[in-house]
């Protein structure tokens, strides 16, 4: 590793009077606000007042919304916005469809699903995977990067996402992408389920979320390679690995940073 890391988060000023865990939850928040991965994702528009219904207790879909960003702006979690709605494909969200935020809210009665015009010829839906490869960065030389999970891609990286999600089933290892400090290690940010922080030199950080089971505590040293977690899917809805790096809190493509393989 090169050089030592500071003992204050990059997000997080000269607060001498607060706790080391106060300094280190708001450090988290602010690195990961706004992240999060369960699925694809249409751009996503703010989330004012406007999306809720005259019912107290529910919410109307409108253009651009994801569960997540649903789920984040009333305080509940991805998983739960699935069990009291019955969404049995939360990628599949409608414009107009209404969401319950509460067990205590009856079950609303939903828009008619328009039907599709009639086709000359059937038609196969066709959904092009993730791409394998990005240009790579100018400061890709910096880290030596490797992989942190085997699995295939089934998420790409964009201004929403922040990071690309890797498949794999629950047990399966992940491991550091390159030699780090544990800055995190928890559950306390909603939608990532256990989640892993990795501070790097020069200015780099990696998030590792949805895991199973952590098997690393703030502030251990760590190399390259080694187990940090058990792949899970905690807060998503299948087993995965969420990869981020992010350059002095910028999110970049981690495709641009790992290797090829």
């Amino acid at each position: 590793m090169h050089g030592g890391y500071s003992t204050a988060h990059p997000f997080v000023g000269s607060l001498t009077r607060l706790s080391r865990h106060a300094v280190l939850a708001v450090g988290v928040l602010a690195v990961l606000a706004g992240c999060g991965s369960s699925g694809p994702r249409a751009p996503v528009t703010d989330m004012s007042e406007a999306g809720r219904s005259a019912a107290s207790g529910t919410y109307v879909v409108r253009a651009g919304d994801t569960l997540y960003k649903i789920a984040q702006a009333h305080g509940i979690d991805v998983s739960t916005l699935v069990r009291l709605n019955n969404i049995g494909d939360p990628s599949q969200l409608r414009i107009g469809q209404v969401l319950r935020l509460s067990g205590d809210t009856p079950m609303p009665s939903q828009p008619p699903v328009a039907a599709a015009p009639p086709s000359p010829t059937p038609a196969t839906p066709v959904t092009p995977p993730p791409p394998a490869t990005a240009a790579r960065a100018s400061d890709a030389s910096l880290i030596n990067w490797g992989w942190p999970a085997t699995g295939k891609i089934i998420q790409g990286f964009n201004s929403n996402t922040k990071g690309i999600d890797i498949e794999g089933a629950p047990g399966d290892p992940v491991i550091a992408a390159a030699d780090g400090k544990v800055m995190y290690a928890g559950n306390g940010v909603r939608g990532l389920g256990n989640l892993v922080l990795l501070g790097h030199s020069n200015g780099f950080i990696t998030a590792y979320a949805h895991n199973q089971q952590l098997l690393v505590k703030s502030g251990d040293a760590v190399k390259k390679g080694s187990r940090i977690a058990l792949l899970g899917q905690t807060d998503t809805t299948s087993p995965r690995l969420h990869f981020e790096i992010r350059r002095k809190g910028t999110p970049v493509n981690p495709l641009s940073y790992l290797p090829a393989r």
